[in-house]
């Protein structure tokens, strides 16, 4: 509180903006100039108060992490701006005007609601965590849209609030905690608090089993970039029961139709990829139906076909080579391809990439992508590179 406090003085965001750009390596010079005309404790601050803006330019954008306030904590568990847009975007979408944001955090969340025109209450019970989401409302001028209170989520009246966001925290002492009732506050509480609001949504681990959601929630798996970020229980959409998948930047949203598991079928000439928040969200049957594909395995989410058709769901490989796993023939082929570059993919294999590529030690001018899969039950080496794939598909809602 004390280094927060020191750095929001006039002396303190002048000091932010000499150190910003500071590098590691420069740390101990700098601080020790710095300190024969500033407290040693506010130049301290400063400089791991830029440390952290500096980590927080991939979440929130280099112009909003240039002014905003961090906690160690805060830049590891904040919502990346990306995925927060659009959550809110979605919230003014159901005529949300006011949310109750528990658990905000350094209030990443509350800032693009309130960006979106919504009003927020975000509440925090660590008076640190609140102080620094004040600082930030305050630092990129909303905090005529953002009351931030210190207080229990579990004693707060939602009365009279449209909708209600809730981001339990889901790391502890021993790291990310994988049970949805050891979170603090755990599922339950919050559940609970989404039924007594007209609409709700509940962030949560992507890895949460699906029979853990709640009937009438509808449930939402987002990735950002390719990489799966998080799940969404959302109530009072008017779709209960229904899972969905979205892909940023779009968005793009894949609905489930409640399709069977795909047949598994030969191994044709492409090979697709689908995004990790389909699979997540169990939606590479309707990945596979619009490809006309099939599995290579039934227990291996990777999709065949034997036309290659775009999509903004998966990565297409068009494959070469189909061999048993054999790391002597691997290495064969890769040298009488003069293959250098290798990415190594694997699913359903206990191979480590990185100990392939040691073994197979590539070399030459060309590229190429091994899949370490099985195939039919069996442990299989498929060959290709990346598909040249038509225009992206129109967003299907």
């Amino acid at each position: 509180m004390n280094d927060l406090a020191l750095l929001l003085t006039p002396e303190g965001r002048a000091l932010l903006d000499e150190v910003r750009d500071t590098e590691p390596a420069q740390e101990l010079a700098v601080a020790t100039r710095l300190r024969r005309d500033h407290p040693a404790e506010l130049v301290s601050a400063a400089l791991g108060q830029a440390r952290l803006r500096q980590r927080a330019v991939a979440k929130f954008g280099a112009a909003d992490a240039g002014r905003m306030f961090f906690t160690p904590n805060g830049v590891e568990q904040s919502t990346r701006a990306a995925v927060a847009a659009y959550r809110a975007r979605r919230f003014a979408e159901l005529g949300v005007t006011r949310v109750a944001d528990l658990c905000c955090g350094i209030g990443g969340d509350a800032i693009a609601l309130a960006r979106a025109g919504i009003r927020v209450l975000a509440v925090d019970r660590d008076p640190l965590t609140a102080a620094v989401a004040r600082a930030n409302a305050e630092a990129l001028g909303l905090a005529g849209l953002i009351e931030v209170r210190e207080a229990d989520v579990t004693e707060v009246d939602t009365t009279g609030y449209d909708a209600v966001f809730v981001d339990p925290a889901r790391r502890g002492g021993r790291g990310r905690i994988f049970d949805p009732e050891a979170y603090s506050p755990p599922l339950s509480w919050a559940v609970g608090a989404a039924r007594t609001a007209p609409r709700a949504a509940l962030k949560i681990a992507p890895g949460i089993p699906h029979e853990a959601v709640p009937a009438e929630a509808e449930a939402e798996w987002i990735s950002d970039g390719g990489d799966v970020k998080e799940a969404v229980l959302w109530f009072g959409t008017g779709a209960p029961g229904a899972v969905r998948a979205t892909l940023l930047p779009g968005p793009r949203s894949l609905l489930g139709r409640g399709l069977p598991d795909p047949a598994v079928r030969p191994v044709g000439r492409y090979l697709y990829e689908p995004d990790g928040a389909v699979i997540r969200a169990h939606l590479v049957a309707e990945v596979a139906d619009e490809l006309d594909g099939g599995l290579v395995d039934p227990t291996i989410a990777y999709v065949t076909a034997d036309a290659l058709r775009p999509t903004p769901y998966a990565t297409a490989y068009e494959i070469t080579d189909r061999l048993p796993f054999n790391v002597k023939k691997l290495k064969a082929l890769l040298r009488e391809r003069e293959v250098g570059t290798l990415t190594v993919k694997k699913r359903g294999s206990a191979v480590e990439p990185e100990e392939l590529r040691r073994k197979v030690r590539p070399q030459g001018p060309n590229a190429a992508t091994v899949f370490l899969t099985r195939v039919a039950g069996a442990p299989t080496m498929l060959i290709g590179a990346p598909a040249r794939t038509p225009a992206q598909a129109p967003a299907r809602d």
